[in-house]
C-alpha cells in the first residue's frame, strides 16, 4: 500500500525558509503544513503570515495553511485570504497542547466544546468552498474528549485529521495512546493521518505494521531533528547517506544564509540557528557535547566554529 508523508509544522521553526531548504536538499515530503495564521479579534493578517504563505516565497510541491482559531467569523475570513492566494485547502489546529493557546479555548483546549466545533464546521462549509482538514488530540484533559467529538465530526466534509495521540496537557511527555488511536480509526469514515514520535525509519516501520490501514504520516520534531528522514522512510534507509556531512552542511549554510539576510543583527541571527541545534544536534554522535558547543557561541564567528568543529568530528 502506498503512503504520504507530511510535514507538521512548528511555530518558530518550519516557516517557508526551512520548508524550502529541507526540500530541496533532502526531499522526501508530500506536503507540508504551515505554522497557524491566529487573528487574537484582529480581522488582518499580519506580515509575517502573508511572506510564509506567499506562492512565490513557496517552492515546494504541497503546502497547506493552518489556522488556529474558536470563532467561525475569524475562520471564514483567513479562509477567504487563504484562497485568494490559490489555496484549497485549510488546516484547523485542535492540537497545540500549549497551555497559552489551551486555556484560551484554542487548539487542543476547543476539543471538549464539541457543539462549538459542530457549530463552527456548519457555518464555515455553508460559506466557504474551501476543503477543511484537522489537526486533532485525544484531548485536553481526557481521552474521551475525541469520542464525544468523532460522532459529530462525521456530520461534516473534512477531507483529512491528523492525530496526535496524546492529551494536550501531556505537551509531548509520556507515551502515545496507540490503543485510543485504533478506536479513533474505527470510529470515523473520515481519512486518518498519524502523527506522533515518528524518529526513526524503525519507528515509522513500527507503526505502519501496527496501522496499516493508515496512508498519511506526519512528521513533527523527528523531522527538524533529521532532516533526512522523510527520503529515508521512502527508500527504507536506516542509515544516514555515506556523505550525509555535506548534505547537512549545504542545508544548514543555505538556512544560515536565509537567515543572515532577514534578521537584524548577530545576535538575532545565532539565537536562531542556536534554537534550531536543539533538534539538530540529535543528528550528531554525541548531541549533548554537540549542542552545548553551539550554545556556547557568543558571535558569528565562533558559531561558525563550533559547526565546523562538530562537523568535522562527524567525518574523522
Amino acid at each position: 500500500m502506498s503512503f504520504n508523508i507530511l510535514a507538521s509544522p512548528l511555530q518558530g521553526f518550519t516557516d517557508f525558509k526551512f520548508r524550502n531548504t529541507v526540500d530541496k536538499v533532502f526531499g522526501g515530503v508530500d506536503t507540508y503544513y504551515a505554522p497557524y495564521i491566529r487573528l487574537q479579534g484582529q480581522y488582518e493578517i499580519k506580515n509575517a503570515y502573508k511572506r510564509d504563505l506567499l506562492p512565490a516565497n513557496n517552492s515546494v510541491k504541497q503546502l497547506v495553511p493552518q489556522v488556529m482559531t474558536n470563532c467561525a467569523k475569524e475562520f471564514l475570513f483567513v479562509a477567504a485570504y487563504v484562497q485568494s492566494l490559490g489555496y484549497n485547502e485549510l488546516n484547523w489546529n485542535l492540537g497545540c497542547p500549549y497551555p497559552m493557546v489551551s486555556k484560551r479555548g484554542l487548539g487542543s483546549g476547543l476539543l471538549k466544546q464539541a457543539g462549538k466545533i459542530d457549530e463552527i464546521l456548519k457555518k464555515v462549509s455553508n460559506e466557504s468552498e474551501m476543503d477543511i482538514s484537522l489537526k486533532l488530540r485525544l484531548g485536553y484533559e481526557h481521552s474521551h474528549e475525541i469520542l464525544d467529538l468523532l460522532p459529530v465530526l462525521e456530520k461534516h466534509k473534512i477531507k483529512s485529521m491528523v492525530i496526535h495521540p496524546r492529551l494536550g496537557k501531556q505537551l509531548y511527555k509520556g507515551e502515545v495512546n496507540l490503543e485510543l488511536f485504533q478506536q479513533c480509526i474505527e470510529n470515523t469514515s473520515h481519512r486518518v493521518i498519524y502523527n506522533g514520535d515518528i524518529n526513526s525509519v524503525e519507528k515509522f516501520s513500527e507503526m505502519k505494521q501496527r496501522f496499516p490501514s493508515i496512508t498519511g504520516w506526519a512528521l513533527g520534531r523527528g523531522l527538524i531533528a533529521n532532516p533526512f528522514l522523510a527520503e529515508m522512510i521512502k527508500t527504507n534507509s536506516t542509515s544516514l547517506p555515506e556523505n550525509w556531512t555535506e548534505s547537512f552542511g549545504s542545508f544548514h549554510d543555505t538556512l544560515f544564509q536565509y537567515y543572515a539576510e532577514t534578521l537584524s543583527g548577530p545576535g538575532h541571527i545565532i539565537m536562531k540557528m542556536q534554537s534550531f541545534w536543539e533538534y539538530f544536534s540529535q543528528l550528531f554522535s554525541n548531541p549533548h557535547k554537540a549542542h552545548k558547543s553551539i550554545k556556547k557561541a557568543k558571535s558569528i564567528a565562533a558559531y561558525h566554529e563550533a559547526v565546523r568543529v562538530n562537523m568535522k568530528g562527524e567525518r574523522s
